[in-house]
Order: C-alpha cells, then sequence, then structure tokens
C-alpha cells in the first residue's frame, strides 16, 4: 500500500473525465437539437449534411423560379384572353359592316370601334412583367433544377407576327367598305387562330412548370429528411444516454472520494 501515488484514485478521476465530457455532449445535442455539435463528432457525416444543405438551398432557389415563370405564364395568359375579346369584337365588326343595309356613316361608326381595339391590341404587345416584355417571343430559359438546368419557355410575339401586325395596322386593315370589311375578316380570323396557338403554348408552359414545380418540391423534402437523418438528435435517445452519463458522473464522483481516502487506512500502521 502506498501514499504518494493513489493509482485508484487516478483511474476513478480518468473515467470521471470521460462521463462528464460525455455528459457535456449529450446535453449540447439535447440544447442544439443537433447530433453534430463539433465536426469531431461525426466529421463524415458533417461534410455530407454540408452537401445536402446546399444542394436544398440551390432546390428552393429552382423551385422559386419556377413559381415565377409560372407567374410570368399566368400573366401572358390574362392579357391574352382580353385580347381574344378584342379580336373577338372586331371579327363581329367586320361583319356587321358587311350589312348592304348600313350606309357609309354606319360602317365609319364600326370602323371607329374597331381602329380603338387596334389600338388597344398593339398596347398590350407593349406589356413587361417586372421589366421583362411579355410579348417579344424570346424563349425564356427558366432554371428547373439545382444543377442549373434549364427548361425551354417559348414566347409569344404579339408586335412582330404578321398575324397581329396586319390585324392592328389600321392601313392595311379597316371598314371603311364592304371590300374592306370582307378582307378584314379574313385577317382577324388568321390573328385569332394565331392567338388559340399561342394560348396554347402558354399552357403547355404552364403544365410543364408545374410538373417541374411539384418535382422540385418532393426532392427538396426528401433531401431535407436524408439530412435530418444524419444531424438531428433523437430525443428520446439522447435523453436516454443523458440519464446514463448523468447517473456515472454522479457515481463518478462519489468512488473518486472513496479513492482519495484510500491511503489514509495507511496511518492505522502507523499507530
Amino acid at each position: 500500500m502506498v501514499i504518494n501515488t493513489n493509482t485508484t484514485a487516478l483511474n476513478a478521476a480518468n473515467l470521471l473525465q470521460q462521463s462528464s465530457a460525455n455528459l457535456s455532449q449529450s446535453l449540447a445535442r439535447l440544447s442544439s437539437g443537433s447530433k453534430i455539435v463539433n465536426p469531431s463528432d461525426d466529421s463524415a457525416g458533417l461534410a455530407v449534411s454540408m452537401k445536402l444543405g446546399a444542394q436544398i438551398a440551390r432546390t428552393g432557389a429552382a423551385q422559386q423560379n419556377v413559381n415565377n415563370a409560372i407567374s410570368f405564364n399566368q400573366t401572358q395568359d390574362g392579357y391574352l384572353q382580353k385580347v381574344n375579346d378584342a379580336l373577338t369584337r372586331m371579327s363581329e365588326l367586320t361583319v356587321s359592316a358587311q350589312d348592304v343595309t348600313k350606309t357609309t356613316s354606319d360602317r365609319a361608326l364600326y370602323n371607329q370601334e374597331f381602329k380603338t381595339l387596334q389600338t388597344y391590341v398593339k398596347d398590350v404587345a407593349t406589356k413587361q412583367f417586372n421589366g421583362v416584355t411579355l410579348f417579344d417571343g424570346a424563349t425564356l430559359n427558366v432554371t428547373s433544377d439545382s444543377d442549373g438546368k434549364a427548361f425551354a419557355n417559348t414566347g409569344v410575339n404579339l408586335s412582330g407576327n404578321a398575324s397581329y401586325t396586319n390585324a392592328t395596322d389600321s392601313t392595311k386593315t379597316s371598314l371603311d367598305t364592304v371590300a374592306h370589311a370582307v378582307t378584314a375578316l379574313t385577317t382577324i380570323k388568321t390573328a385569332i387562330n394565331q392567338l388559340a396557338s399561342d394560348r396554347a403554348s402558354i399552357g403547355a408552359n404552364e403544365e410543364a412548370l408545374g410538373y417541374y414545380n411539384d418535382q422540385l418540391g418532393s426532392l427538396s423534402n426528401n433531401l431535407s429528411a436524408a439530412k435530418s437523418q444524419i444531424t438531428d438528435v433523437d430525443v428520446a435517445t439522447e435523453s436516454t444516454n443523458y440519464a446514463k452519463q448523468n447517473i456515472l458522473v454522479q457515481s463518478g464522483t462519489a468512488m473518486l472520494a472513496q479513492a482519495n481516502s484510500m491511503p489514509q487506512s495507511v496511518l492505522r500502521l502507523l499507530s
């Protein structure tokens, strides 16, 4: 039995230190909600979770881009619905102007309304969405995933398509005479056919973008779940571990006190 070196106390102190470190780690996990408080807790898991987190952020940005593109298409179609109303009324006027019982003065009134609607359609062609022209015919490449791949959102051209420009050019299309009204009817029917095709294209754009939006939402959820498996603490399991380490710290403290008192028994040999 020795006095200078209390091996039992050293072992007890070492075990108490380990239990205290484990208790602190468990407490940090419970308070933060994360299994990885320090990189040393799970270095590989930290690396994977960081990459997943970055991909989740990029996926969210791509989903926002897709949603904005859907809004862009919806705005386009909103305008084109009114253009359709205008062209429908213009086609009606072309037929009314062919009525043989109408006088030149009557046709002048029809022509006045016809020109007003032409001006309206030409004005729609200049509209913008957040500074981006709606009807210049440009195809917009919409980011559709976290890797930057794009969906080609086909455009509508109201200002450069002959079907529309001929219908809205008052020098080419008017109702001042029966003959001009007959020609105008053909021109307006061509514009209506083009409009139907353009609205169908917008509908197809919206449908495809809707699928991309759903896909990105599902991907984001799955990535978040995968990241959660790596980083989020299981409260039930960690609470059990915390209780275990807490008991070990308390018992280790008590045993260290006992080990420190063991050299006192040597005094009995000296008495």
